[in-house]
């Protein structure tokens, strides 16, 4: 096994046992961007030097006072929504370009704390206005979409370009390309990981989190980057986390929807799903059969919230250059501009009503399963997709419609792989749990690992 097919967790244990070098560990993961980037185009920016420069200095400190946490040497990607001081924030906009980030954003300091090593940043949807990060390719199928907006960030987690990577998540953005490219993705609660320094799209449904190659690898990036930021008005302060432990499922609920989530989604992704499902049963958990509250507002109330905001963020630049703005986000930026008060106002309301139904559903359950998305990566290019029922959906709202609720309630979910179709192409199951019960799903995350076969694998892209 090369270094860049390491694990975090697994190149962590190299590193300690000073079996690895983080030199070494970086060199090899930029070897392998030069190798295969070029067709994936997972990077915005490459910042090759300063990566090794920063590789050589964990090498240095490790070597005399030992490591300073699990990420320190720990070669790692950030999505382009994220400052980090002295390089690109371009949002992978034209409107951005030549923007330079005079201090690191709040997440980018505490990995530098940490002492993770800083590769570049990764591609996203433009300004995270999209589902699919057009410039990015699949990193299981260069035919079909990565997935966004956050597709940089799960294309190089998944191919080995990044031993893990951030990005941010506003109606799945982080979940659906994990799930499209076969990586863990993890949404934390909302106000856990601050999100100053961080280009928003709609500040009352963003995070940020990790992509990983595994639950535990997850754990160890969340424990790093969460904490009280003042300068995130929606930051929560408490006691620090603790989501390294472990355990087993006996006695934990594990819901599965009667409705909402398993309707229009592909066999082959249901059948996956299910029989992930009755592992965690096998493994102890007790299933419980749930009604999703307020499912047919779930998109209503996503894009009654989320349009107007981003419309207001870009309120001057909308009207400046608008002309910079590719076609697709500048259509919805322009459509915000047609959303009422009273209609924004309703959304939040209904999304009031929402959180409390949803408390009032976990009062009976530990942890949702559920997919992720409802079918694997769609072509390149396609618009559609039509159902068995002959419904047909547009792809973007295809790959929100089970992400975008755990926005809206602000709840913790993780998304992992569960499968393969027959394409070859990768399943998510994703697991939410109530607010700030974090390492809830990253527990049974661990554990379903634990018994799993094939999980953390690289995507097979021929150097």
């Amino acid at each position: 096994m090369q270094p860049f097919e390491l694990s975090l967790a697994e190149a962590a244990r190299a590193l300690r046992a000073r079996e690895l070098s983080p030199v070494e560990l970086t060199e090899s993961v930029l070897a392998r961007i030069g190798a295969v980037d070029g067709r994936l185009r997972a990077y915005a920016t490459v910042a090759a030097d300063a990566a090794t420069a920063a590789a050589v200095h964990a090498e240095r400190e490790i070597s005399e006072t030992g490591p300073r946490s699990p990420l320190h040497g720990i070669p790692m990607g950030l999505k382009d929504l994220i400052d980090a001081a002295g390089l690109p924030t371009t949002a992978s906009s034209d409107v951005r370009a030549g923007h330079i980030a005079d201090h690191d954003s709040q997440v980018a300091a505490r990995l530098k704390a940490a002492g993770a090593v800083l590769l570049g940043k990764t591609h996203t949807h433009e300004f995270a206005y999209g589902l699919t990060t057009p410039q990015t390719s699949n990193a299981w199928d260069q035919s079909r979409v990565a997935g966004g907006s956050s597709g940089g960030s799960a294309v190089a987690v998944a191919a080995g370009e990044a031993t893990f990577a951030l990005g941010t998540d506003t109606g799945g953005s982080i979940r659906v390309p994990a799930a499209l490219n076969g990586v863990v993705g993890l949404k934390p609660t909302y106000g856990l990981v601050s999100r100053s320094g961080v280009t928003s799209l709609s500040w009352s449904l963003d995070h940020v989190g990790p992509l990983t190659r595994s639950a535990t690898d997850a754990a160890l990036v969340l424990a790093a980057t969460a904490g009280y930021d003042p300068r995130d008005p929606a930051s929560v302060s408490g006691p620090p986390l603790d989501v390294t432990g472990s355990g087993d499922l006996k006695g934990l609920r594990v819901g599965i929807p009667r409705n909402h989530f398993f309707d229009r989604v592909s066999p082959e992704v249901e059948e996956a799903v299910r029989r992930a499902i009755e592992r965690l049963t096998e493994l102890g958990a007790k299933p419980v059969e749930v009604e999703i509250p307020m499912a047919r507002y779930i998109q209503a109330i996503q894009w009654g919230l989320m349009v107007p905001e981003a419309t207001a963020y870009h309120e001057r630049s909308l009207r400046a250059v608008p002309d910079l703005y590719t076609p697709d986000v500048r259509a919805l930026l322009e459509a915000g501009e047609l959303t009422s008060a009273g209609d924004y106002l309703r959304a939040q309301r209904a999304r009031t009503m929402m959180r409390d139904d949803w408390a009032r559903m976990f009062g009976g359950i530990d942890v949702l399963a559920a997919p992720t998305v409802p079918m694997t990566a769609a072509k390149s290019g396609q618009d559609t997709v039509e159902w068995a029922d002959g419904t047909v959906e547009a792809v973007s709202d295809c790959y929100v419609r089970l992400s975008a609720p755990a926005n809206i309630t602000g709840v913790p979910a993780l998304t992992l792989p569960v499968g393969h179709d027959h394409a070859g192409l990768p399943i998510g199951m994703q697991l939410m749990a109530r607010p700030f019960r974090d390492a809830t799903v990253l527990r049974v995350g661990r554990v379903y690992e634990e018994a799993a076969a094939d999980v953390g694998r690289i995507a097979p892209v021929a150097a």
